[in-house]
C-alpha cells in the first residue's frame, strides 16, 4: 500500500475515452514523536510566576547536566532540524504552528502527532522547585499554542520527574484533559527508572490509564555512557540505545511491570533493533538467577511483549530489508509505533522509512494502528 498519492501525470491516460485511474487512498499516520518549541522563550512568561521568571532573565536555565549551553549538533543541521524546517520568518524549527500544518502535518498525511517538547522544558534543572514551574508552564503552552489550536495535536504531561511528589500532583492535575496523551520522563535519570522513587509516577499514570512514554536524553548530572563524556557528537548519538536498555532492564528487573500490569511504557527515539536481544539476554539470565528476583512472576521478555512499546525511529538499517523485517517481527508488529521525529535532521518520512515485504496490514498497524489502541484514539 502506497503512502503517496499519484501526481496528475499519473492518474491521466492518452485515450479520453479510456477510464481514469483512482487515486490510491493515503495511509493515515499516527506520528509518535513530534518536537514542537518556542520561538522565544518569552513565550512561556505568561505560565510562570514573577518568581519564576525573574530566575530565568538572571540566572537562565541550568539543567543538571555538563555540555547543554553548547550546540553539539553539526553545522550542517543547526538545532539538530531539518534545513528546511525554519520557518518563513527564521524562525526556530517546530516553532510556527502555521508553518508546522503546512510543512508537516498535511505533507505526510499526520492524523495525529504526540507531542514531546525537549527544551526549554525545566525537566531535571539544578532547582528542583523551577523544575516544578517549568514542566507545568509548558503543559499549558502545549494546550494553548499547539493542541487548542489544532486537533491533531497530542500534548505530554511533563513532570518533574526527579520529585515524584510533585509529578505526582501535576498528572493529576492534567489527567483529566484529553488534549494530553501520555506522561513524558527522559531516559537519563538520577537513577535507573526502575527504582522505587519514581513509582509514584507509575502509580498515578495507572490510575489514570495514561501511558508512560521515555524519551532518550535527561539531564542527570553523570556521564552519557558508562565509561565516562564521550569524545564525540556520533559517539553520543549512537549511543542513546545503550541508555534505553538499561532503563527496559532496570524497569523489568526492579519489578515495576509485575507491580503496575496496567500501565503501557513508550521508548521514544532510541530505535529498536536492540530489543530483541535484550529480551534474549534477560530470559537467558533470569533463567539461572532468578532466586535474586522472586518478585518477577514471569520471564522479562513476557513482560515486554506485553507492558513495552518501541518507537521506529531511528529506524535500523540492515542491508537487507528482510533482515529488517525480520527484526520488526521479533520485537513484535503491535509493539511499534512510528516516528517521525519531525523537525529533526534524522526525520524518517513516512513513505520512505519503512521497509519493503511488509504487508498491507503490518504497515497500517504500525503507522497508526498500534498507536489508536494505545492512546484510545
Amino acid at each position: 500500500m502506497t503512502l503517496e498519492v499519484l501526481d496528475r501525470s499519473q492518474t491521466e491516460t492518452a485515450a479520453p475515452a479510456a477510464p481514469v485511474r483512482a487515486k490510491p487512498q493515503r495511509l493515515s499516520i499516527i506520528d509518535c514523536d513530534f518536537h514542537p518549541t518556542v520561538k522565544k522563550i518569552d513565550e512561556l512568561k505568561p505560565y510562570l510566576s514573577r518568581r519564576w521568571w525573574e530566575r530565568i532573565e538572571t540566572y537562565g536555565l541550568r539543567p543538571r547536566h555538563a555540555f547543554v549551553n553548547g550546540d553539539p549538533y553539526p553545522k550542517a543541521a543547526p538545532r539538530a532540524a531539518r534545513r528546511d524546517a525554519w520557518g518563513p520568518d527564521g524562525s526556530q524549527p517546530g516553532s510556527d504552528l502555521a508553518f508546522t500544518q503546512q510543512h508537516y502535518l498535511d505533507a505526510y498525511g499526520v492524523e495525529y502527532a504526540m507531542m514531546s517538547p525537549l527544551y526549554p522544558s525545566g525537566q531535571a534543572d539544578q532547582d528542583p522547585d523551577f523544575t516544578t514551574a517549568m514542566v507545568s508552564a509548558v503543559n499549558d503552552w502545549q494546550l494553548d499554542a499547539w493542541a487548542h489550536q489544532d486537533k491533531r495535536l497530542k500534548a505530554s504531561i511533563l513532570v518533574s520527574y526527579e520529585d515524584a511528589q510533585s509529578s505526582v500532583a501535576e498528572i493529576e492535575k492534567r489527567a483529566g484533559d484529553k488534549s494530553f496523551s501520555q506522561v513524558l520522563l527522559l531516559t537519563r535519570t538520577n537513577e535507573p527508572l526502575g527504582r522505587k522513587r519514581y513509582w509514584p509516577i507509575y502509580e498515578a499514570a495507572e490510575r489514570h490509564g495514561l501511558p508512560v512514554a521515555m524519551h532518550v536524553f535527561g539531564y542527570s548530572g553523570f556521564p552519557v555512557s558508562g565509561t565516562g563524556w564521550p569524545s564525540y557528537y556520533l559517539e553520543e548519538t549512537t549511543g542513546h540505545s545503550a541508555a534505553c536498555q538499561s532503563v527496559v532492564a532496570s524497569l523489568v528487573l526492579e519489578g515495576v511491570f509485575e507491580r503496575f500490569p496496567n500501565v503501557k511504557f513508550i521508548n521514544i527515539e532510541g530505535g529498536f533493533g536492540w530489543l530483541a536481544a535484550l529480551s534474549w539476554r534477560l530470559d537467558k539470565h533470569w533463567a539461572r538467577l532468578r532466586a535474586e528476583v522472586p518478585h518477577l512472576k514471569r520471564p522479562p521478555s513476557e513482560y515486554l511483549k506485553e507492558q513495552l512499546y518501541i518507537t521506529t525511529q531511528p529506524m535500523d538499517e540492515p542491508e537487507s530489508p528482510r533482515q529488517l523485517i525480520d527484526l520488526m517481527e521479533q520485537v513484535g508488529m503491535d509493539r511499534l509505533l512510528f516516528a517521525t521525529d519531525y523537525p529533526h535532521w534524522d526525520f524518517d518520512d513516512p513513505a520512505r522509512a519503512l521497509p519493503r515485504g511488509l504487508t498491507p496490514e503490518q504497515t497500517k498497524a504500525i503507522c497508526s494502528e498500534n498507536a489508536r489502541k494505545l492512546f484510545r484514539l
